[in-house]
């Protein structure tokens, strides 16, 4: 393998989850990743792209998603081979706190003299503890963090110390560590690219596409993103990335945004690439409907499918035009609570009628479907407050007479309470008692036995037994609710509920052996339930395919490959999505 400026690494959540059983339960089960979040953020292929731009070769392995696929990929092996000036980790989101940290004591042990770079948004929270550990170099803060990197790379390029380094803290040679100040902070995004381009150029470069894969079952659901804005306006309580979390990270006071026609020239370029749905990240409106109404008029002509985030209700000529642009998208909306006490104390203000007016508006103008998002562990929420959002739910369903495009989820909001989100800063004020509250605490949360045990937090109306137990039972009524209305087979039905059986069968035998045990033998009897556990830790609540857009058995542009002087990819993904 020949040396590159910087490579990208995406460690699982626990690095070594192969070896140990973790009752990991719903806390997936409506995202597309595994457990373990297997999906590296956006900002790598953004990252990448920057510096390829600016004279720097990078390199991207999704560590995570290797694993899962295949029990004979060895990471500490891939690591030791890798040749690279430097390596980035990612702590965007805290469930990696474990594997993020352990991939780069393996890093420093295979490469002691490459510097570790570490980035996000715990990163950019938690810099100053995460600095001391003794496998990092680098954290570049913010949200923002292209020309600081790069910046940085230059630096170590000429041998020269990062002083002048907006955004970093950082260890000189004798050990102390520095805080530069965090004067970086782009008001637009017109400097970014998703490089979708390159990330594909990339592959053939490095003859790798398993390690490129956003996630671990990429091949089989090709979905793409395309990002609008940094920042937001809205202030829900558990939300790191509310406007409250910018200000607390970044400094950021109000959003920066993708100007409306380079988004839209993302979506073409990822539809050249893919087959699969291309998820626009941020609700368009948050620009302004000027800023929307540009965007859906730059991208009238590209086929669907397209995934629309919405994160207020929507009015029916607002869905027209969305129709008009972009026929039969589909629709996400995530009210979290059908309860407007719940909602209010979540910093969401609008009513019931808001959103049975949004369901029946986009139905209504032909949205594919409509996915409904609602969470279990939020402020003000009672167990039956919680429960009764499945009776909403149907509610929902008879005032659409019951078509099955409308597909409401429920979920844990688990691991973690996000941090800098005002319910992280404030828990008092909004009811949570924090069990974790440094990244290191996070970090051994980890290795706890089940998710419910992992929970980094309890509500003064949910202890961490009753935010579970609630948790299964809302997720078997809704199970049984959307068998009753055809959103699921029969057969799909039976199969959540035999999960949410076993789950519960399990959670309770870990209990007892948490009660009566010592770790060590707790640990040792979950190994040789490691398989039954297992099978209780993916669908758990619901079957993850619901999530899914069914596609066409070609879910790769071929012509567009081809057109990109890449037609070579097209073998690599028929070889490699067999592997």
């Amino acid at each position: 393998m020949s040396t590159v400026d910087l490579t990208f690494l995406h460690a699982p959540s626990v690095y070594d989850f192969r070896k140990r059983a973790t009752l990991w339960g719903p806390i997936s089960d409506v995202v597309p990743s595994e457990p373990i979040y297997d999906m590296y953020p956006i900002g790598f292929a953004v990252l990448s792209e920057y510096l390829e731009r600016h004279g720097f070769r990078t390199r991207v392995a999704n560590l995570a998603a290797r694993m899962v696929r295949s029990e004979q990929f060895d990471a500490e092996r891939f690591i030791a081979r890798l040749r690279s000036r430097a390596f980035g980790i990612d702590l965007h989101w805290l469930p990696h706190a474990h594997g993020a940290l352990e991939v780069a004591r393996l890093v420093r042990e295979h490469h002691p003299d490459a510097p570790i770079i570490f980035g996000g948004f715990s990163s950019t929270y938690f810099h100053e503890e995460l600095i001391r550990y003794p496998q990092v170099d680098y954290v570049v803060r913010g949200d923002s963090t292209e020309e600081p990197l790069r910046q940085l790379m230059a630096c170590l390029r000429e041998g020269r110390e990062p002083v002048d380094v907006p955004n970093l803290t950082w260890k000189d040679r004798s050990g102390r560590v520095h805080v530069n100040p965090q004067t970086y902070l782009p008001t637009t995004l017109d400097h970014i690219r998703l490089g979708f381009r390159q990330m594909v150029r990339a592959v053939i470069r490095d003859r790798d596409l398993l390690s490129y894969t956003p996630f671990s079952h990429w091949l089989d659901y090709p979905i793409m993103v395309a990002l609008s804005a940094r920042g937001c306006t809205q202030n829900c309580s558990i939300c790191g990335g509310c406007a409250h979390g910018h200000r607390v990270m970044s400094g950021r006071s109000r959003p920066a945004f993708r100007d409306p026609e380079d988004l839209a020239a993302d979506v073409r370029e990822a539809r050249r690439i893919s087959r699969g749905p291309v998820f626009i990240l941020g609700d368009l409106r948050l620009g302004g409907m000027d800023y929307a109404r540009r965007f859906l008029r730059a991208i009238q002509g590209v086929s669907g499918p397209f995934m629309i985030e919405f994160f207020w209700p929507v009015t029916r000529d607002y869905a027209e035009e969305l129709a008009a642009a972009m026929p039969g998208f589909i629709a996400e909306f995530s009210p979290d609570s059908h309860d407007p006490s719940v909602r209010k104390a979540l910093g969401k203000h609008y009513s019931n009628e808001g959103i049975e007016e949004t369901v029946r508006n986009c139905l209504a103008v032909g949205a594919r479907r409509f996915d409904l998002f609602f969470m279990i562990g939020l402020p003000n929420q009672t167990p039956t407050s919680a429960l009764e959002t499945v009776d909403f739910c149907e509610h929902l369903l008879e005032a659409v007479d019951g078509n099955p495009r409308l597909i409401p989820f429920t979920a844990p909001l688990a691991p973690f309470l996000d941090p800098a989100s005002p319910a992280f800063e404030y828990p008092d004020r909004f009811g949570y008692r924090l069990r974790c509250r440094t990244l290191e605490e996070h970090r051994r949360a980890l290795l706890e036995p089940t998710w419910k045990h992992i929970l980094s937090y309890e509500t003064v109306w949910m202890d961490r037994d009753t935010l579970a137990s609630v948790t299964y039972e809302a997720g078997r009524r809704l199970n049984r609710l959307k068998a009753r209305y055809g959103i699921v087979s029969p057969e799909k039905a039976a199969e959540t509920e035999e999960r949410i059986e076993r789950a519960l069968s399990l959670m309770a035998r870990i209990d007892h052996l948490v009660a009566t045990r010592s770790p060590e033998e707790v640990e040792r009897e979950m190994l040789a339930m490691k398989d039954e556990i297992e099978r209780a830790n993916t669908s758990t609540v619901c079957d993850k395919e619901e999530l899914d857009v069914p596609l066409s058995w070609i879910r790769f542009n071929v012509l567009g490959l081809m057109r990109l002087g890449l037609g070579e990819v097209w073998r690599w993904l028929r070889r490699d999505g067999r592997r």
